[in-house]
């Protein structure tokens, strides 16, 4: 029995090494082009549900953007706070300002999709670059880094959304940890001409994409997933690239308490099981991959079979793969999380396996 964990051990080392290596290694060790700025017009997408607080400090960096040719779209999802009278005001000090209403009906009930729909249509530009009310760019380039890849072909680019740094509190680096990892694979994938996801923080893709495929129509009835569904369904390795220039990234306050980011990260993985097949295998593969990694590990140790080799694997694995992350981190601005790497990774091995479990059991609330 030992002996066939041994070599299942092995095969999963290898696993873990072809992920790490090969597939991220695509980001991580790959150039982050730069591209000639692009005078493309385009219509920046904010869509709100009682962001009061947000909007008030991030619309107006949106507005401060330096780009010659570029429209705000401000959507109010049928807020119940003041969301919708600073929109209105907006509107009237920026001339590049346009307020779409939305309000509320019975076969549409607080989906934001339905929402952003409307704010789609609504858009005068046939480019489009959406972040969400609670994000701000990093610099007064981010239309023009964003914009900056866009080609005849390529008409789907993926950014990076970032979470703000908290100094001093280890929940922030678990955060920026998860957020890192999930960038750097989709990211990679989406270099390997198999994107499957992109995050609504900081993604752009051409207006005719979205009716291509009838934009959300497909998936509507599920509450979450405007970015990532959307992108599995209408990106290909032909259309897509990605932006990783740090003028391009956006950022957003994270959440402070370990039962709020519980909660948020309970959302967003339950679209994963609507992903196309290969992402499903390919996700399933790699997160499983982890498990037994550490649990082959750690009973071939417990009973020192082959503990020479078994603690040479477990080392070689990882010095490479936090080489790979490393210098993904680095590209990313995330290099301190990266000093924690092996207590993160277990920390937040268990925490996904803790949220797949609960998902099971109860189903996660939505758009609020």
């Amino acid at each position: 029995m030992l002996t066939l964990l041994f070599y299942l051990f092995i095969a999963i080392v290898a696993i873990q090494l072809f992920y790490y290596v090969v597939v991220f290694g695509k980001f991580s060790f790959g150039p982050c082009l730069k591209n000639n700025p692009k005078k493309t017009p385009i219509s920046v997408i904010v869509c709100a549900k009682n962001e009061e607080e947000n909007v008030v400090k991030f619309i107006p960096l949106l507005a401060e953007q330096d780009y010659p040719d570029f429209e705000i779209i401000l959507i109010d999802d049928a807020s119940s706070d003041t969301t919708l009278d600073i929109f209105e005001e907006f509107e009237k000090k920026y001339t590049n300002v346009r307020l779409v209403k939305v309000v509320n009906n019975e076969a549409f009930w607080g989906n934001k999709k339905f929402a952003l729909t409307l704010g789609i249509k609504a858009a005068k530009k046939e480019y489009l670059l959406f972040t969400d009310a609670d994000c701000y760019p990093t610099s007064k380039d981010w239309i023009k880094e964003m914009s900056s890849n866009f080609t005849a072909q390529k008409t789907i680019v993926l950014g990076y959304g970032a979470y703000e740094k908290i100094p001093g509190s280890f929940l922030n680096k678990l955060i920026r940890f998860e957020t890192l990892m999930t960038a750097v694979s989709y990211f990679s994938w989406a270099r390997m001409g198999r994107p499957y996801m992109g995050v609504g923080r900081n993604m752009a893709y051409k207006k005719e994409e979205f009716f291509n495929v009838n934009g959300f129509i497909e998936h509507m009835k599920i509450r979450s997933g405007d970015d990532d569904l959307f992108i599995n369904q209408a990106a290909k390795g032909s259309n897509t690239t990605i932006c990783c220039s740090p003028d391009s990234f956006t950022y957003s306050k994270p959440k402070t308490t370990f039962k709020e980011w519980f909660v948020q990260k309970r959302r967003h993985i339950t679209t994963a099981s609507y992903y196309k097949s290969f992402d499903k295998v390919q996700l399933g593969c790699f997160h499983c991959s982890q498990v037994f990694f550490f649990i082959l590990a750690i009973c071939l140790l417990a009973f020192q079979f082959e503990w020479i080799i078994v603690s040479s694997l477990v080392a070689f694995r990882y010095i490479f793969t936090w080489i790979s992350l490393g210098f993904s981190a680095g590209k990313l601005r995330e290099k301190d999380v990266i000093y924690w790497y092996p207590i993160l990774e277990i920390v937040l091995l268990f925490t996904q396996m803790n949220i797949f479990i609960t998902n099971i059991v109860s189903k996660p609330v939505h758009w609020k």
